[in-house]
C-alpha cells in the first residue's frame, strides 16, 4: 500500500552566506558526501558557482529538472531557488561551492570595460547555467587549486574563472527566457507550494483538479498561471520531474525498466516510454546502455 500524500508545504529556505575569512566571497571545498543538500530547497542573494567533481545526480533549479553524469559545473543567479546537487549516492570526489554577492567587486569595478561582461554573466545566470564538459574540466581544476591559495590570489583566480565562463559558448541556460521566481510574494508562495508538492508526491497520481484547488484557482486559471510563471505546462513539469528521477534510478540501480517506471510515478508503461523519449531523446534501455558504456 502506498503512503498517504503529504500535505505540509515548505517555502524555499533563505540560506545565510558568510564570506570566508579575509575574503569578499565564500569558498568551500567539500569532501565526498560532505554536502548532502540534494533534498534542501533554498535560495540566497548571492550568485553561486558549483563544481561537482565526478559522480552523477539531479539538478533542480527554478522550474528546471535534469540529471547530470560525470560531474557538473553550474552557475546560479541571485535568489534563484534550487536544491543541492549531491547526496550519499552521487559518487563525486569532492564539491566546490563559491558564493558571491552580485556586486562583490563593487559597482564601479563591474562597469569597467574589462569586467562589465561579468555583470552580464550574472544577469544570464538568473535562469541557471550548466556548462559543458571541456569548460567544466578546465575550470574545475582551477577552482580546486583555490583551496590552497591566499585570499588575494584566490580572488584573482575567481575573476579569471568568471571571465572564462563569460567567454565560452559551451553552456546551456536551464530555465526559459523570462523565467523568474523574483515575483510578488503571493506568486512566490504559490509557485513554491506547487514545486514542493510535486517534489514530495511525484510517485503518486497528481490530478490537475487537486493541485488547482490547493493553489485556490480553477483548473483553466491554474494552467494559464503555471505556463506564464514557468514557460511550460504543469503536466510537462511533472513528467520531466518523473523522467529525471527515472534517469537517476537507471544509473544507480540494476532494476528492471518496468520497475523504474513504477518507482518514478508512471503507472502506465507505454506513457513512461513516450515521456522518457520526449524528454531525453532516447528510450530508457538505450539511455542505460549508453550510460554504462560511458562509465566503463
Amino acid at each position: 500500500m502506498k503512503p498517504q500524500l503529504k500535505t505540509k508545504f515548505l517555502k524555499p529556505a533563505l540560506e545565510v552566506v558568510e564570506p570566508s575569512f579575509g575574503s569578499s566571497f565564500a569558498y568551500i571545498n567539500f569532501s565526498r558526501n560532505a554536502n548532502l543538500k540534494a533534498h534542501v530547497w533554498h535560495y540566497h542573494p548571492e550568485v553561486e558557482l558549483v563544481f561537482v567533481n565526478g559522480g552523477s545526480g539531479k539538478r533542480q533549479i527554478g522550474s528546471h529538472i535534469s540529471y547530470y553524469t560525470d560531474g557538473d559545473l553550474i552557475l546560479i543567479g541571485s535568489n534563484l531557488p534550487h536544491c543541492g546537487f549531491t547526496d550519499d549516492t552521487t559518487g563525486n570526489m569532492n564539491e566546490i561551492v563559491i558564493q558571491m554577492k552580485p556586486d562583490f567587486l563593487g559597482d564601479s569595478f563591474m562597469q569597467l570595460p574589462e569586467t562589465k561582461s561579468i555583470a552580464q554573466l550574472f544577469t544570464r545566470a538568473r535562469g541557471g547555467i550548466a556548462f559543458g564538459p571541456q569548460v567544466r574540466n578546465a575550470l574545475g581544476s582551477k577552482m580546486d587549486k583555490m583551496a590552497k591559495q591566499q585570499p588575494f590570489e584566490r580572488l584573482l583566480t575567481l575573476i579569471a574563472v568568471l571571465h572564462e565562463l563569460e567567454k565560452t559558448d559551451d553552456y546551456k541556460v536551464l530555465n526559459a527566457e523570462g523565467f523568474s521566481l523574483e515575483t510578488q510574494v503571493q506568486d512566490n508562495d504559490r509557485i513554491n507550494m506547487i514545486f514542493n508538492y510535486v517534489k514530495d508526491n511525484f510517485r503518486e497520481p497528481i490530478a490537475l483538479e487537486d493541485v488547482s484547488e490547493r493553489a485556490s484557482m480553477t483548473v483553466p486559471s491554474f494552467c494559464r498561471y503555471f505556463k506564464k510563471m514557468t514557460n511550460k505546462t504543469f503536466v510537462q513539469f511533472v513528467n520531466e520531474y518523473r523522467v529525471v528521477h527515472a534517469c537517476k534510478l537507471l544509473a544507480e540501480k540494476p532494476i528492471p525498466i518496468s520497475e523504474v517506471s513504477y518507482e518514478s510515478g508512471f503507472n502506465n508503461f507505454s506513457h513512461f516510454n513516450k515521456s522518457f523519449k520526449e524528454v531525453t531523446g532516447k528510450s530508457a534501455s538505450q539511455y542505460r546502455k549508453e550510460l554504462h558504456a560511458h562509465l566503463e
